[in-house]
């Protein structure tokens, strides 16, 4: 028997997004990874180097899953929640983990890192990259594209400006990135499939990822939650579409 829409959205209203683990979707959401696997080449990296960076880390669960970390090894993340968990994840790896506003400046020496890491970064401060890293140093991140999950945010706000579709282009990472200094050695981008199986599902992911909605609540948003519901009883899930690109970039 189905649940109802009532308890799967106070299910979903009273659950925890501190952190960037998203194991409480298992079963009630898919989504598709990009066939470079960033965890794997993340780790590549960490491995063979002296001091290293990780932007914008969130709960620390990604840096966290690197079999090696260089000796010297910090990580910056402004959502005080997540300071709390990733200091609690990473401090006894013997990563520094600094509560930082993601504005410029970033709180280190030029020069201080042979390798800057971020997986889903909301901003790219390109110039503070470039000068954090020593000449020869890379930086290697895994981003959001461009238009990722309009199939899900025009469901509750209805069609986006055109220009909005633009936002997060990788061309757009490029011109950035060797404006600052850095030369692109790779750029790779994929559109990948996402599904949810219930709406608590949905309610979840919009309360943890809060750019996708700005002010989503259950309350708020009753009505298109409802409609959505509708559409996964009917059908069997929710499919939207996420963009990826992945660029490495070296500092001149």
């Amino acid at each position: 028997m189905s649940r109802t829409y009532e308890d799967l959205v106070a299910e979903a209203s009273a659950v925890s997004v501190d952190g960037w683990d998203f194991s409480w979707l298992d079963g009630r959401a898919t989504e598709e990874r990009p066939s470079w696997g960033y965890q794997r080449i993340m780790s590549e990296r960490l491995a063979v180097s002296s001091a290293a960076l990780d932007v914008q880390t969130g709960g620390g669960e990604v840096l966290a899953g690197a079999p090696v970390l260089p000796a010297v090894m910090a990580a910056t993340e402004s959502w005080p929640p997540n300071v709390t968990v990733a200091t609690r994840l990473l401090r006894p790896r013997g990563v520094v983990v600094v509560a930082d506003p993601d504005e410029p400046p970033l709180p280190f020496a030029d020069g201080a890192f042979d390798l800057v890491v971020s997986r889903h970064p909301v901003t790219v401060w390109w110039d503070e990259i470039a000068r954090v890293l020593e000449p020869g140093g890379t930086y290697l991140s895994q981003q959001v594209g461009a238009a990722s999950m309009f199939g899900l945010v025009e469901h509750f706000l209805g069609p986006l400006p055109q220009e909005s579709y633009r936002a997060r282009h990788p061309d757009d990472a490029v011109r950035d990135a060797e404006a600052a200094g850095l030369e692109v050695v790779d750029l790779r981008s994929e559109t990948l499939r996402t599904e949810f199986f219930d709406v608590g599902a949905v309610v979840y992911y919009l309360r943890k990822v809060i750019w996708m909605v700005p002010g989503f609540t259950a309350e708020g948003y009753e009505e298109r939650l409802r409609a959505l519901h509708d559409v996964i009883e009917r059908e069997g899930s929710f499919v939207a579409h996420s963009t990826r690109f992945l660029i490495d970039a070296r500092r001149r």
